[in-house]
């Protein structure tokens, strides 16, 4: 599908790539990773002929066509079905020949025309263009507002929309999730999944980029190194390179203790609620991935405040809402110091509002807020960058907050934030979304928040700096409350989710994989949904509706809630049966390994008795637990079994 030849790419007199091979087959899912500024946008605009090559050459089939998500959308009056649509082109031709033979009359020519339209589906290309902009977060309603009605980060995923409804052989995204909510990625990872073509994809996004990627491209030292997998996978195969370099042997010693004080720290919380034990798993797996970021520009933390309240805040017999309009009733919460709160819900649900409700913001339109005397709050959003002073710069934000601080002080906390000599002296003003991004946590953590309300934080931030920023939290003592797509921070700083929906808050008792489930049932059920009746259809064409399904509405929704009830039942009892299975799998190769040893005649002399007698009792160690897992699996088995057949019935 794409060869790279010996290519060389340079920017503005700085090297990018030099003499690298690159080949990519068709269908492959190829996310491209590296440090921000290596190139891997440069790429893009290389495939898409924007650029030229110093030297080498990029080929490609004759006829292959390419779909690319645009960065910038300008204002039309364009409705957003029809800006959807757009991404057709074949189509839009189609029907401007179509409409020029209506205008001469030439029956000839409508008639080949209606049969390359019919050809090309293009009756049901309004269906797929409103089913894009709906997984992608977009209302039924939005679906005829104009594109100037939205703000930037709904049209970036009008970009995004235009670019899947566009026939292609090659897909070219961008940092797609960036502007997305948790359920608009899984739906994107979805959809991405079942895509035929060849995808490239750029992100920062790691459980994303684990679900979709099947390769992975890594921009390091102008090379370009292609891994087989998930990026886990190349995290794992990265690390094993990086072990074996000396001069970073230490760093990662000392990063991997580090972690497993976090895991020490957590373990001791893991019976208080699911999270926690996904969570410890989380950091478990993160000693693995720790040598692929020794080398990480970013290392900060989050101070701890001088004074905290117990509660932090309090809100009783809230509601909130904009203007007169209630989104959410019933509120009833509290914050307590070490609180670590996700918020879940579908798009539109309110956790924004609910944001603002906390900081006490005019959302809050009924109910008694209640502040602890040394409640400190430190807020995020991606508004809170329009916020910040252009012709300021990083070290100027500090300074103003702490004017008797020391110089050097604050060039050493900017350095956590990868700021350094004369770049933490420059006016914001040229900064990229990721770099202002730092420099407003940064300001955050300067004014040692004890309480810190954060609304997709990951947006442009890059792979290391959102590593960075989950190390950060997890040492944080403070609470936390965030909003994220991004589930690697959720699963490694949270303990306990919150559910946004249909006007109600409350604690969820599931996972983000139990979560993940709840949006598909919705969506599922919103795809049954029984037909409106037409017109002409009446009393009759609803009950027609009805009989079609078998069962009423309320039914139906009983139905799907006990068939909810039970896969949530049923969700711990797969994962111990998975988990239990992998053991089995461990123990057995353990087993065949002591077994080929065992068969070595070298042990039955007199001087391998020692040896021997250590083997034996490995051996007999693990039959012993062998027999054990597997009582285990069978035991959990059955109870699986038992819930299925009861799902299925």
């Amino acid at each position: 599908m794409l060869t790279i030849t010996d290519l060389s790419l340079q920017r503005g007199g700085v090297w990018l790539l030099q003499s690298v091979n690159l080949t990519v087959q068709p269908g492959q899912r190829v996310a491209i990773v590296g440090a921000n500024g290596a190139g891997k946008s440069s790429l893009f605009q290389l495939l898409l002929g924007q650029l030229a090559p110093e030297q080498g050459t990029v080929s490609l089939p004759g006829g292959c066509r390419i779909a690319h998500m645009a960065q910038e959308v300008e204002a039309s009056e364009r409705s957003a079905r029809d800006f959807v649509l757009d991404g057709d082109l074949e189509l839009r031709r189609l029907e401007r020949e179509l409409a020029q033979a209506e205008a001469r009359g030439d029956d000839h020519a409508q008639a080949r025309l209606h049969g390359e339209l019919d050809v090309h589906e293009a009756w049901s290309a309004p269906r797929r263009a409103e089913a894009l902009l709906r997984g992608l977060g977009f209302s039924d309603a939005d679906t005829g507002r104009p594109v100037s009605a939205f703000s930037g980060g709904w049209r970036i995923r009008l970009n995004l929309a235009q670019a899947l409804m566009r026939p292609s052989d090659l897909l070219l995204l961008d940092e797609p999730t960036n502007h997305l909510d948790l359920d608009a990625c899984l739906w994107l990872e979805n959809w991405l999944r079942r895509y035929p073509g060849t995808l490239l994809f750029i992100s920062h996004d790691r459980d994303f980029m684990d679900r979709v990627a099947s390769h992975v491209v890594h921009f390091d030292r102008q090379q370009l190194e292609l891994y087989t997998g998930n990026y886990t996978a190349f995290e794992g195969q990265r690390s094993e390179r990086l072990a074996q370099q000396q001069a970073g042997f230490e760093r990662q010693q000392a990063r991997i203790a580090e972690i497993q004080r976090f895991i020490d720290r957590f373990k001791a919380k893991a019976t208080k609620a699911r999270q926690a034990q996904s969570r410890v798993k989380a950091l478990e797996r993160m000693e693995r991935i720790a040598p692929a970021h020794v080398d990480s520009p970013f290392s900060f933390e989050f101070p701890v405040a001088e004074k905290v309240s117990n509660p932090l805040l309090s809100i009783r017999h809230g509601q909130a809402g904009h203007g007169s309009t209630p989104i959410l009733d019933g509120i009833h919460l509290t914050l307590l110091p070490g609180s670590r709160i996700g918020l879940l819900g579908p798009n539109g649900a309110g956790k924004s509002t609910l944001m603002d409700a906390l900081r006490g913001e005019k959302t809050l339109l009924a109910g008694e807020r209640t502040c602890g005397e040394h409640l400190a709050i430190g807020y995020f959003a991606q508004h809170q960058l329009e916020s910040l002073d252009l012709d300021a710069s990083p070290f100027l934000h500090l300074q103003r907050l702490a004017p008797k601080a020391s110089e050097q002080s604050i060039r050493n906390f900017l350095g956590g934030f990868d700021f350094h000599g004369d770049e933490a002296l420059s006016a914001i003003r040229s900064f990229s979304g990721g770099e202002k991004a730092r420099v407003a946590l940064a300001v955050i953590a300067w004014q040692r928040p004890n309480l810190l309300l954060l609304d997709e934080p990951t947006n442009h931030l890059d792979l290391e700096m959102r590593q960075a920023l989950t190390m950060a939290l997890q040492n944080f003592d403070g609470a936390i409350v965030v909003v994220s797509h991004d589930r690697h921070l959720l699963r490694n700083t949270v303990d306990e989710f919150w559910l946004v929906n249909e006007g109600r808050i409350e604690e969820y008792q599931g996972d983000l994989e139990d979560y993940e489930r709840w949006l598909a049932d919705r969506r599922k059920d919103e795809a049954e949904a029984p037909r409106r009746p037409q017109n002409g259809d009446g009393a009759n064409g609803a009950a027609a509706t009805d009989s079609a399904v078998g069962e009423s509405a309320e039914d139906r929704k009983a139905r799907k809630r006990a068939e909810a009830a039970l896969r949530q039942k049923l969700s711990p009892y797969r994962k111990q049966q998975t988990a239990l299975e992998a053991e089995m799998d461990k123990l057995q190769q353990t087993l065949t390994a002591l077994e080929s040893d065992l068969a070595d005649p070298g042990l039955y002399d007199a001087d391998g008795k020692a040896r021997l007698q250590e083997l034996l009792g490995r051996q007999a160690e693990a039959k012993g637990r062998l027999e054990t897992v597997e009582a285990e699996w069978l035991e959990v088995s059955e109870t699986v079994e038992s819930l299925e057949t009861e799902l299925a019935g």
